[in-house]
C-alpha cells in the first residue's frame, strides 16, 4: 500500500482560465489500484481514474492536485480537510454516505468470487466455501461483505489489491473477492493472471457495493458537488468519457 508520501501537481488546462474561474482541489487517489489509479515506472500517477479527474478538472475549472493515500485513511482525512475530493474508485455504499457526499456514479463494476483454474471451486455459497482461506483487500466493501455473508471463513486480509492477487496467484488463499473490473486487467493482461478465473456469479448487493464509483466530497462542499457533477456530466456528452473507457475497457462501464 502505497502511503501519503507524495504529492503530483497536475496541469489540467491548455488555455488560461482567469484565476479566480477556478476553484482549488486537492484530490486523494490509493495510487495502488491498477487499471484505475497506479504509480508508473516512473513514479507517476497512471489509470482510469487519473484521467477522469484530469477531464474533470479541465472541463470544471478546478486547480488540481494529487495527492497519493493509504486507502484506510482517505475519508477520515478528507473529513478533516487535508484534501478536498476522493477520486479512487470508490463505491458509494449506504455507510459511506453517511460519512461523505458522492457526485453521480462515474462507473459501475460488481464484485465477483476469483480462484485459481486448478481449483475444484465451483460453488460459492457460504456452506460450499466453508473451510476454505478468502482473501479480502483491508477497508473495503468486499471485505465488509465477507465478514457478513461468510462469516465463518478464514479470511486473509491484504492491504492492496495488487498484494490480493499476488496472494491467490501464489496459493496464500483459495479464493478472492474483487471489484471485477478492478482485477480485469490482472486476469486478461498479465502472466500471473493467467492462472485465475472468475467464480460464480456478479455480486451487485446496493447495501455494500454501492450504486457504482463516485467522487466523494464532504458533506457541507456543495459548490464543488455540483460543479462536478456538470463537468461529469459534459465529459459523458462530448465524448471524453468515452475515450477514456476506450482506453483501458474493450466495452462500456458507465
Amino acid at each position: 500500500m502505497v502511503g501519503a508520501v507524495g504529492i503530483v501537481l497536475a496541469a489540467v488546462s491548455p488555455q488560461p482560465v482567469a484565476a479566480q474561474e477556478r476553484m482549488p482541489m486537492r484530490i486523494a487517489v490509493e495510487g495502488a489500484f491498477p487499471p484505475f489509479n497506479y504509480l508508473d515506472a516512473n513514479n507517476k500517477l497512471q489509470g482510469f481514474d487519473i484521467d477522469i479527474a484530469n477531464a474533470l478538472c479541465e472541463t470544471g475549472k478546478f486547480e488540481c492536485e494529487f495527492i497519493i493515500e493509504k486507502w484506510d485513511d482517505m475519508i477520515p482525512d478528507l473529513i478533516a480537510g487535508k484534501y478536498d475530493a476522493i477520486i479512487s474508485s470508490m463505491s458509494m455504499s449506504l455507510e459511506r454516505r453517511q460519512k461523505v457526499a458522492f457526485t453521480e456514479k462515474y462507473y459501475n463494476s460488481p464484485t465477483v468470487f476469483i480462484a485459481r483454474k486448478d481449483s475444484p471451486i465451483s460453488d460459492i455459497s457460504p456452506t460450499a466455501l466453508s473451510g476454505k482461506n478468502l482473501g479480502v483487500t483491508s477497508s473495503t466493501a468486499q471485505e465488509s461483505y465477507a465478514n457478513h455473508f461468510y462469516p465463518d471463513m478464514k479470511k486473509t486480509v491484504f492491504r492492496s489489491s495488487p498484494e490480493l492477487y499476488k496472494g491467490l496467484s501464489d496459493g496464500r488463499v483459495d479464493i478472492i473477492l474483487e471489484d471485477k473490473l478492478a482485477i480485469y486487467d490482472w486476469i486478461a493482461n498479465t502472466k500471473a493472471g493467467t492462472c485465475c478465473a472468475f467464480k460464480g456469479p456478479d455480486l451487485l448487493d446496493v447495501t455494500y457495493f454501492g450504486e457504482g464509483a463516485g467522487i466523494a466530497v464532504r458533506l457541507d462542499d456543495k459548490e464543488r458537488l455540483a460543479r462536478l457533477n456538470e463537468a461529469l456530466k459534459a465529459i459523458k456528452e462530448d465524448g471524453t468519457y468515452d475515450m477514456i473507457n476506450a482506453k483501458y475497457f474493450p466495452f462500456s462501464i458507465q
